[in-house]
């Protein structure tokens, strides 16, 4: 109830005095003009931006509203045309602020636990028949009435408290706000309100009608939300019409409109059902008239609200859930399992206590465009439960096959799974907040049901084929053990334990859940008998069956009551009686045999029960226990001795699977004569279950093994395994994808993180292991144990390498540096151990006591190492403090104490966990154990910033044991209990945090992926969690900057789209001063040697003599991996780069271009004689060639002269020596050896181990024999001593000094004699005086390392990691050097130009007068740079990422490219430049299509890309431009194909629907969803009469999608007709040969006969299928050597391409059956594409693209 001065309302803009502004705020575009309609000043606000247009109550944040009126009343008008936003702060009794949102600017509904937003949309009005005259134009004055208690109760179930804040936004007029705790209508008069039962609108408040006038005709009444009220029915039947105003939501909602007559705009106010997505969203309300409020009955504490349907009934009261509820209200305990906590599971919100409707209906939230200065937490959720690595939990008998045996159901504690067999995809079923102790499902597979652990227990009943939680009820047990479903699911039996320990029987009714009803309790039952297992009988719903210690009981279900009736065991009824099964009748036929029942027992028994006569038909012993060194033993008696326990069996028509203790899954006839089969198993074997079609059979383990047994093929299969005991610590591995975990069940595990596989196990009798490691760079594993052993492992071996004692008490901490030099480990008695790493036998190097807090658990937080390697962190040496530490010479930097004062326990504060931000921002966070977490500054340890931890309802408070922060630092993620918290690290003034539950346990560890793109949390399991992309604006800027092609973007910059366009001039070649015929095509191409059925100049099966149908014509783009790997030589025109594993030349003199293939893996770096006569090429380790090859090559003649290799892993540069006599080439990662070669023989002169990486080399050029190398803190210098045919080298080392703190050193070049300059990581430049090797000065060039150096002429060009190219007058260094002290200052060097480039500068090359050159970038691009005009000219430009596809304009003039770089490029064919480039940042542009000529307008051509975040833009090539952005998909589009006449666009997602639009409008008319769980991955769309198929239609058209289905369609969508012609289905083999990476599944229509289809996929064989659409049947199949990654069909030539993870191209001659097989690019061929005309052909591998001209046959 309100304030007395708040009764009976307020007029919020005459109380807060808003024309004063004193105690309001306005921005923009705010005034006060005179309205018409009202006769009377309101205020407007107006601007095209409306977070900077807006008026405000109260003036600032900090303060409130304090207004606790129920009702709030907003009288505004929209402006015509424009966006408004409409934000409220509403508090809730616990304190949390809570901001709704109502916008037009907003398309559905968005819900977080912190922000609801309701979409406010204003259509048109229509005709109503009889009437004259349009739809009054122009939206009109609308009293907007909230209920802001029901708004709260109903959508986050918390209790309204008062509103805090309004923030009114453009573009809109507003007469006033009203806060009243009375329902007013504002459509009624006084004299009415005496009348009915309706409360009428003050005088104040109302809108003024004339007399004789309407109020409906000149007003709208919008309340939200509200009941369908039932109205008097002389008022009902004058309202015939549809409603003014229409507002569809889950929530109730009403609306009042005219009695009758009306016409008028129509607003409907969206909730989460109004989305097109929806399928079950209430229907607009028939009958809405004037009403008065009928509220349902409710406590005294609140009210109760109830939803229109199709919701079930959702009581809510004393913010507790009552859903289906058959027991009666919940009980105080249960009010945590009916929390607001939500969770995400498939991309969606899930409120734990909401049905299933409503957890279908959220939807994932979208990034706002204009949501005024509110901090937002975007996109929410952020996180999304990909896969789960665990089984069991509380119970590993839980496992049961789906009906059509594809997959298999399994609890993994609190979460329920669901597996695809052949697939491994899960789905899941989130809800439970204790562990799952019983599940069971329907014959059917349409109801599950599952109760959990806890008394009492709380079960539901879900939807299985949806996912949706149907019904959630309290069972009258309080532990159920075992759940059975009639076949047709009607009936549901439970057995389990009552708050009296006696065992209980309970069966449900479920037939009416799904239309709507509750979960009726039929009948409860009492037994003093045990019960094992419990079982409904297939052959009559009535009847069951159960079996414990020494009973077996059948029971059946009459008139409402449960009765049982002993079966007379005779001997047997001492037998543990552990599982049982009804026999399966044949072919579904009702045999008598049907009504038999098996059971079996501990001592290996397996009874045989006639359940009509209730006796035991037959006794048997299966297995007996057999006497050591014995004989066989026959099949003994009742009483000859122990058997060996059988846990489990299972029944089918033909066989019964039986699993045992010692074991083994063996599978017997139903006579059980003989063993048919037998598997082992690692641990006893603790359920069986036969698949319904009997061909497989299931097993669990209580070793946490889940599996089944192929009895066709006789192939067990593993599908999961699990710790049985909680997970304490995890470790990520980047190169190879895995994950390591420890456990308190003593095992070390290690997974594969794309397959969620195990990999390996390392188990421990004697100790547990505690922390675990991985190595950054080598395949070794470290953990730390209880009894103070760090290990370290092998991954490649299997094998434990070495072993130190250092610590006394168990291992608490365990970190390595990033670069893998160094080691730590910290132990609980205080110490703490440092290793060297450098070699894989480690070693400690010291070991300090009392450092580090003694008595700490073991935490994956214990220990902290920063990002970049030199910073150590920890709690200690008490828990009060946290010490930071060099990480190499353990010197103490910092300690930072935390011992303040908690006032809720009165201790003092201390720290529990530690982690680094990034190296950027130098942070260090501490979580500390009074649920705060500090982020102090590492250098200083001042506070930068501090939260609170947020609580979870019911959840007890504790520490946070685990933090980490995403390398971007957008993300801190924070294991709280049993919850993983996610905040925005950007927004220092964060909102919170998002919370996500799943797990049963507190959750020990928390941390990213590798990659970043996921989470990890491990407690009682361990979840994988996609980190979900961030939504774009809907903002374009078609004349804004240049498109950003960096990788990294600043955050305030993520959301943003922007693309360029390019003029000729500027897209391929350079300016004025460049040579004018510098072109980037490719000719030539001669095979590369030693591929696998790769000859050089012939492909294998080619007959001889056959002459080659593709030669190379050019390549697009340039390898940005590399370093200096591009030359250029002015005075002779040579010009060289590198694109994968071939050397592109091109002679500027003469304008010819070779390709020189011949390496196999891509080249690193090149070098240029000094003569300009040889050059050298050097590329990395192979599986062809175990060293890295160096090739010297003729330059004049293009031909390979000599191949030289020493080095193992890499080669990072090459360098001739002044006369070339000598080349040195200097290895990298792992091969720190320099080597010095003779130029005349190719011989190895001499090669030296460096003691630490060097990164650079260089030739002295004034002085004979002597180079430099640059590397970790020192420069050194070596001199080349001959003395006859010896040669020896002098080396001297000279650290870098101090002052210069230069860390590394990256770069280098010669100046003028006798200087050096050497570029460093940190940015810095400095200069040697080289003949007394002394460092003489040095300043900042730059923010970031510098990775190449230039000079000539007293010019030097420096270039860094960041893209700057930065031009140097060093003029007067040289006579720096003779000066001493502090004579040599840094202003001596003088910048005279800089240049900001896409990507980190890796090569270089200019003239003698560093006026222009040609430089490299990590973009793949080549510039030419012109310092005298200070431009950079765009000379060669390649995608940044993987290439998805290649389309081609219809008169082949053009072609584009989309890359995941988010970039769509358009290419001109005849030169291969570029032409035009259309960039979205921060996405991925996955598949793109370019549309058909449209009749009557040819030029206008248009293409279609789609992106990560399930959008399509189109974009027009003529303008330039992006006309159209719609979101037909909310996951990653993955193909995308316009109809034959480019009216309609067909676009498929990942998780299998395809969407038909309008690509003008943007309107998304079908979505098709028979492709549902398995990503498409290709659609193509042929013009073909369907009549001989069969149909009607003018296109044809195919999706494939990777369950290897393909379906054909028939469509004419002017029509809007779309039929199935044909649904195909392909085999998939048991285990492929592509790295457990399925190939894709592709398919097209042959363009030389439009009845064949061709597809190609992983299956039993590798081959081309190729399919007859009329005869409906496989014609022809083509061999294939490897599985294919790429497909395209020519039309002209009948040829065939096929691309290969082998990074082979096969070329099939479909009109003579020949193949002829090409090599040349270094990764997986994933992309070929011919042209429309066949004359061309691309193939792309990663981001290089290979143009292949195709010649006639």
């Amino acid at each position: 109830m309100a304030r007395a001065w708040q009764h009976p309302f307020l007029n919020v803009f005459r109380y807060f005095r808003v024309d004063e502004w004193k105690r309001s705020a306005k921005e923009g575009d705010v005034a006060v003009v005179t309205d018409k309609t009202l006769k009377g000043a309101v205020y407007r606000i107006r601007g095209s931006v409306s977070a900077a247009n807006y008026i405000q109550l109260p003036k600032t944040s900090t303060q409130s509203l304090g207004l606790t009126g129920r009702y709030l009343y907003v009288l505004f008008r929209p402006l015509p045309s424009k966006h408004f936003v409409i934000h409220l702060d509403v508090s809730t009794e616990d304190g949390q602020v809570i901001r709704v949102s109502f916008s037009n600017l907003f398309k559905e509904f968005k819900s977080t636990a912190t922000w609801l937003q309701f979409p406010f949309i204003l259509e048109a009005g229509t005709l109503q028949r009889g009437l004259v005259g349009l739809a009054a134009a122009g939206p009109r004055w609308t009293c907007l009435q909230l209920d802001l208690q029901d708004i709260l109760l109903v959508y986050l179930n918390r209790r309204y408290h008062h509103l805090k804040g309004i923030r009114l936004c453009a573009s809109l007029l507003v007469r006033n706000l009203y806060t009243s705790d009375l329902c007013f209508q504002p459509a009624v008069t006084g004299t009415q309100g005496t009348k009915l039962p309706l409360t009428p609108m003050p005088r104040e408040m109302a809108f003024p009608v004339p007399k004789g006038e309407s109020w409906h005709d000149r007003y709208i009444h919008v309340r939200f939300p509200s009941d369908r009220l039932k109205v008097p029915s002389e008022l009902t039947q004058e309202s015939r019409s549809p409603p003014e105003a229409v507002l569809l939501g889950p929530g109730p909602v009403a609306s009042s409109k005219a009695v009758r007559n009306s016409v008028s705009p129509v607003v409907q106010m969206l909730g989460p059902t109004a989305s097109g997505q929806a399928p079950w969203a209430p229907r607009p309300f028939r009958e809405v008239s004037l009403t008065r409020e009928h509220p349902e009955a409710s406590s005294g504490d609140g009210p109760s609200v109830k939803a229109p349907k199709p919701f079930p009934k959702v009581s809510l009261s004393r913010g507790r859930s009552e859903a289906s509820n058959t027991e009666g209200p919940l009980e105080p305990w249960a009010q945590a399992e009916a929390s607001d906590v939500h969770t995400a599971a498939a991309g969606t919100h899930v409120l734990t206590h909401e049905s299933a409707e409503m957890e279908e209906s959220a939807q994932v939230p979208v990034a706002l465009e204009d949501a005024g200065s509110c901090k937002r937490f975007l996109p929410d959720p952020v996180l999304r439960l990909k896969g789960v690595i665990g089984f069991g939990g509380h119970s590993t008998r839980q496992a049961v096959w789906t009906a059509d045996g594809a997959a298999v159901v399994y609890p993994c504690h609190s979460v329920i799974i669901v597996l695809l067999v052949d697939t491994r995809e899960q789905r899941f079923f989130l809800g439970h907040t204790d562990k799952v102790s019983a599940l069971a499902l329907d014959g059917g597979s349409s109801l599950l049901a599952s109760a959990q652990a806890g008394a009492p227990s709380m079960m539901r009943l879900w939807d299985f084929q949806t996912g949706g939680c149907l019904s959630l009820f309290r069972s009258p047990m309080h532990a159920v053990c075992s759940l059975s479903f009639a076949d047709r699911g009607a009936l549901l039996c439970g057995v389990g334990k009552d708050r009296h320990g006696r065992t209980m029987v309970v069966a449900w009714g479920t037939g009416q859940v799904g239309l709507g009803g509750k979960v009726v309790v039929l009948a409860k039952a009492l037994t003093d008998c045990d019960i094992q297992a419990f079982r409904v009988a297939c052959f009559d719903e009535t009847r069951m069956a159960s079996c414990g210690q020494g009973s077996v009981l059948l029971w059946r279900l009459r008139g409402g009551v449960l009765r049982s009736c002993p079966v007379d065991l005779g001997e047997n009824h001492v037998l543990y009686f552990t599982d049982l099964a009804f026999k399966q009748a044949q072919d579904g036929c009702q045999e008598t045999s049907a009504t038999m029942l098996f059971v079996c027992s501990r001592s290996g028994h397996v009874l045989e029960i006639d359940c009509q006569r209730v006796v035991v038909k037959c006794a048997r012993r299966l297995l007996p226990a057999r006497t050591p060194g014995g004989p066989r033993p026959q099949k003994q008696t009742f009483s000859s001795g122990p058997g060996i326990a059988i846990s489990s069996l299972s029944v089918s028509p033909a066989v019964c699977a039986v699993g045992s203790e010692d074991g083994y899954l063996r599978l017997w006839p139903l006579d059980f004569s003989s063993v048919l089969l037998e598997a082992e198993h690692e641990g006893p074997v603790s359920s069986v279950c036969v698949s319904p079609d009997g061909l497989r059979v299931l097993s669990t383990t209580s070793s946490g093994y889940l599996g089944f047994l192929d009895t066709p093929s006789r192939v067990y299969r593993v599908l999961a395994r699990s710790h049985t005991a909680p997970v304490l610590a995890l470790a990520t591995e980047q190169r190879r994808g895995q994950l390591a975990t420890v456990s308190q069940d003593r095992t070390i595990r290690i997974w594969d993180l794309a397959t969620l596989q195990q990999l390996y196990d390392f188990t421990s009798s004697e100790e547990a292991p505690c922390a675990v490691a991985f190595h950054p760079t080598r395949p070794t594993l470290f953990c730390g144990f209880s009894s103070g052993a760090v290990r370290s492992f092998s991954l490649e071996a299997a094998e434990a390498l070495v072993e130190h004692k250092c610590h006394r008490g168990a291992v608490t901490g365990l970190i390595a540096t990033p670069d893998g030099r160094l080691l730590f480990s910290a132990c609980c008695q205080g110490s703490l151990a440092q290793y060297s790493c450098a070699d894989p036998q480690c070693r400690i190097l010291r070991v300090a006591a009392d450092v580090v807090c003694p008595d700490a658990p073991a935490r994956p937080s214990a220990l902290a190492v920063s990002g970049d390697g030199c910073l150590l962190a920890f709690v200690g040496p008490s828990r009060h403090t946290v010490t930071v530490m060099g990480s190499a010479s353990l010197d103490e930097l910092l300690r930072v104490g935390v011992g303040t004062l908690d006032p809720a326990s009165g201790r003092l504060d201390s720290a529990v966990a530690v982690c680094f931000g990034p190296v950027a921002l130098g942070h260090l966070l501490v979580s500390t154990s009074s649920n705060r977490v500090v982020v102090l500054d590492a250098a200083s340890g001042h506070i930068v910033r501090e939260s609170t931890v947020f609580q979870l309802p019911g959840v007890h408070p504790g520490p946070c044991p685990s933090l980490a922060v995403s390398e971007d630092a957008c993300f801190l993620l924070m294991a709280a209990g049993r919850a993983v918290k996610v905040w925005d690290y950007v927004t220092k003034a964060s909102p919170g945090p998002q919370v996500y539950i799943g797990h049963s346990e507190p959750v020990q560890a928390v941390t990213f992926s590798p990659d970043q793109h996921q989470v990890l949390s491990a407690g009682d399991a361990i979840f994988l969690w996609d980190i979900l992309a961030t939504t774009e604006s809907e903002q374009s800027f078609p004349g804004g900057p240049p498109a950003c092609e960096a990788g990294l973007l600043l955050p305030q910059a993520r959301a943003q789209d922007s693309w360029r366009t390019l003029s000729p001039g500027q897209a391929g070649s350079p300016r004025s001063r460049s040579p004018s015929h510098l072109r980037h095509l490719h000719h030539g191409w001669t095979f590369v040697p030693g591929l696998p059925k790769v000859v050089m100049g012939t492909s294998p099966p080619t007959p001889s003599g056959k002459r080659r149908r593709l030669h190379l014509k050019a390549v697009v783009g340039y390898s940005g991996n590399g370093r200096s790997n591009m030359v250029w030589r002015p005075d002779t025109g040579f010009f060289a780069y590198t694109c994968g594993r071939l050397v592109v030349v091109e002679d500027l003199h003469s304008g010819a271009q070779q390709l020189w293939p011949g390496h196999p893996a891509e080249i690193s770096t090149l070098a240029l004689s000094h003569s300009a006569q040889v050059l050298a090429s050097a590329s990395g380790g192979s599986s062809v060639a175990a060293h890295c090859q160096i090739r010297i090559w003729d330059v004049s003649g293009g031909l390979c002269q000599h191949l030289i290799s020493h080095h193992s892993t890499s080669v990072l540069a090459l360098a001739f020596s002044p006369d070339d006599r000598l080349l040195v080439t200097l290895g990298g990662h792992g091969d720190h050896t320099l080597t010095l070669w003779s130029m005349a023989t190719c011989d190895l002169v001499s090669s030296t181990c460096l003691p630490e990486p060097a990164y650079s080399v260089a030739f002295n050029p004034w002085g004979a024999g002597e180079f430099t190398c640059v590397g970790q803190g020192a420069v050194t210098f070596w001199l080349l001593q001959q003395h006859g045919a010896d040669t020896s080298l002098q080396v001297h080392r000279e650290p870098v000094p101090e002052a210069v703190g230069a860390g590394e050193l990256t770069s280098l070049c010669y100046g003028a004699p006798p200087l050096l300059y050497c570029g460093t990581s940190s940015g810095q430049v400095c200069v040697w005086d080289t003949s007394a090797s002394r460092c003489f000065l040095a300043w900042e060039a730059d923010n970031s390392g510098i990775g190449l150096l230039l000079f000539s002429s007293f010019r030097l060009v420096s270039g860094c990691n960041t893209g700057r190219l930065r031009l140097w007058a060093v003029g007067a260094v040289s006579d720096l050097r003779r000066r001493k002290g502090s004579g040599a200052r840094s202003s001596s060097v003088l910048m005279e130009r800089e240049l900001v480039l896409d990507g980190a500068v890796v090569s270089a090359s200019f003239d003698d007068s560093v006026d222009m050159g040609i430089v490299g970038t990590t973009a793949g691009t080549l510039w030419f740079v012109s310092w005298a005009e200070g431009t950079s000219t765009r000379l060669i430009s390649g995608h940044r990422s993987k290439v998805n596809e290649v389309v081609f304009s219809p008169g082949e003039s053009h072609c584009a490219t989309c890359s995941e770089d988010g970039s769509v490029r358009v290419w001109s064919l005849a030169s291969m430049e570029l032409v035009i480039q259309f960039q979205v940042l921060n996405q991925s542009c996955l598949c793109l299509a370019w549309s058909p000529p449209c009749c009557g307008r040819p030029k206008q051509q248009r293409l279609a890309a789609g992106y990560g975040d399930g959008s399509l833009r189109i974009f027009s090539v003529s303008r330039t431009a992006m006309e159209l952005k719609m979101h037909p998909h909310t996951a990653a589009l993955t193909a995308v194909a316009f109809s034959t006449d480019g009216q309609t666009v067909l676009s498929g997602d990942k998780d299998g629907l395809v969407a038909v639009s309008h690509p003008c409008t943007g309107m998304t008319f079908r979505v098709l969803s028979d492709h549902q769980s398995a990503p498409i991955s290709t659609i193509d769309v042929t013009r073909k009469e369907c009549g001989d198929l069969g149909v009607e239609g003018t296109d044809l058209w195919l999706a494939a999608s990777g369950d290897q289905r393909v379906s054909v369609w028939a469509s004419n969508w002017l029509r809007n007709r779309c039929e199935l012609v044909d649904w195909l289905s392909f085999p998939t083999p048991a285990a492929t040969e592509t790295q457990g990476q399925l190939p894709p599944s592709l398919a097209a229509f042959c363009p030389w006969d439009g009845a064949l289809l061709m597809y190609v996929g992983p299956g039993v064989y590798k081959e081309v299928i190729i399919y007859n659409l009329c005869q409906k049947q496989v014609v022809e199949k083509i061999p294939l050597p490897f599985f294919a990654m790429s497909l395209s069909l020519s039309l002209g030539t009948r040829l065939l391409a096929i691309g290969f993870a082998e990074c082979m191209l096969r070329l099939v001659d479909c009109a003579t059956g020949t193949t002829q097989d090409f090599a040349g690019h270094d990764n997986a061929v994933h992309l070929c594409r011919f042209t429309p005309s066949a004359r061309l052909l691309f193939t792309a591998a990663c981001n290089e693209i290979l143009v292949w001209e195709v010649a006639s046959g």
